[in-house]
């Protein structure tokens, strides 16, 4: 038997546990959105203004500035996000959050937080704070 380096073990695990979860979320499907697109949403949400650089969400969520506009796109024509042009610097957009992407948010998040409770049944703070410092070590900052 091939023995594999346990740190790409972890991370093939890392893997297979993030497909899972994708997996279990698609029950969001209900309110006509995907995990990302509920990601999207939240970020949005937490923000100064409801509003954030392309640039910046596509950091925060961890993909490129195509793949942002990309996952955008869908969501701008049914009315969750809209475009802002930058006043002082056309190349820079801004993603800016409806109010319909602010109801749907609201309503999404119930469904959302029952299926991460079924994901993660309610464990310690303590318990949890491993995984939570290992996840910001490898790049998980979304607060």
């Amino acid at each position: 038997m091939f023995v594999i380096n346990p740190a790409l073990k972890t991370l093939m695990n890392l893997s297979k546990v993030q497909a899972v979860i994708s997996r279990r979320f698609d029950r969001l499907n209900i309110h006509g959105i995907g995990f990302n697109d509920f990601m999207i949403l939240y970020l949005l949400q937490q923000s100064t203004d409801a509003k954030m650089r392309r640039i910046d969400l596509a950091e925060q969520i961890g993909l490129t500035a195509s793949g942002i506009t990309r996952m955008l796109l869908p969501m701008e024509k049914i009315g969750l996000v809209a475009r802002e042009a930058n006043e002082r610097d056309a190349r820079v957009s801004y993603v800016v959050l409806t109010s319909a992407g602010k109801q749907l948010f609201e309503d999404a998040e119930k469904t959302a937080s029952t299926l991460a409770n079924e994901i993660i049944p309610a464990l310690k703070p303590k318990a949890i704070k491993p995984l939570t410092e290992l996840l910001t070590s490898l790049g998980g900052n979304i607060t």
